[in-house]
């Protein structure tokens, strides 16, 4: 575990797991929980012991998006700084949340709770989400006279359709855990008490194959809806170069080989008796 307040990394098994570390707030994302947030997730993504992450929050909600305290700083700044204000820390949201949608290996979001805003935002990042009976999800910018700015507008067309989209981000309403399965914004459900044992049994599931072929695999895939087939293939070839001369490949290609050899071998003296 980290000495973080605010962000607890623990890796069991191969398997990191981060935990917002914020309940009193709901885990709302401020500006020093993002610094450390972000810390973690360069960490997991440059250890090559780590196969996959699963992301949770601690206490009752997953995260409550954006912090009122950053707001209301973003509020005071004179009129004249507001706006690069903003843009310096629109950076900084989205270095995070490229950080978790680019992570060369599988992530699985163990939604816990209210999922709002950016909290919302930060689940559809990971390439899976199990969702609790308490979990809900609330793309609630509107609300404040804001547009999604962690990637849901990107992340959620994708997952429920254009149209689907669009009602749930025009209206901010809040989607619980049975509509978010339905809907295909959460993939699986879980019992609070099995969650986060759930989310990282699938994550040793999905993260048992090559770390290369994994990695490079869902870089491609991350960007199929933009690519023509023929640019997918070309990335896929170059990625399948790789994987040729990666120690995984060669090493389950001489298993399988030294296992044809001995099934020949174990087909051959009946042959020759029968010869």
């Amino acid at each position: 575990m980290t000495n973080s307040t605010l962000i607890e990394l623990k890796i069991a098994a191969g398997i990191a797991t981060i935990c917002l570390n914020r309940p009193e707030k709901r885990n709302a994302m401020s500006d020093d929980m993002r610094t450390q947030f972000i810390a973690a997730l360069e960490r997991v993504a440059a250890d090559k012991a780590v196969r996959a992450l699963v992301l949770t929050g601690n206490g009752k909600g997953f995260c409550a998006g954006g912090d009122i305290a950053g707001m209301e700083r973003r509020m005071s700044a004179p009129a004249g700084e507001v706006a690069f204000n903003g843009w310096q820390r629109q950076q900084r949201v989205h270095h995070a949340q490229s950080l978790l949608h680019d992570m060369p290996k599988p992530t699985i979001a163990a939604v816990n709770g209210a999922a709002s805003g950016l909290g919302a935002d930060t689940a559809l990042a990971c390439d899976f989400i199990v969702a609790s009976d308490a979990a809900s999800f609330t793309w609630s910018y509107i609300h404040r006279g804001l547009i999604p700015d962690g990637g849901g507008m990107y992340f959620l067309p994708r997952r429920v359709g254009l149209a689907k989209a669009k009602e749930l981000i025009f209206s901010g309403r809040k989607v619980d855990a049975d509509e978010a399965l339905r809907l295909g914004i959460a993939d699986r459900r879980a019992t609070a008490d099995t969650l986060l044992s759930q989310a990282q049994d699938w994550a040793r599931e999905l993260s048992k194959g090559s770390v290369t072929a994994l990695a490079l695999g869902k870089g491609i895939l991350n960007q199929t809806f933009e690519l023509s087939a023929s640019q997918v293939s070309a990335q896929g070839s170059q990625a399948q170069g790789i994987c040729y001369t990666s120690t995984e490949h060669r090493e389950s290609v001489m298993a399988f080989l030294a296992r044809s050899a001995e099934r020949d071998a174990g087909k051959r003296p009946q042959r020759e008796a029968k010869d």
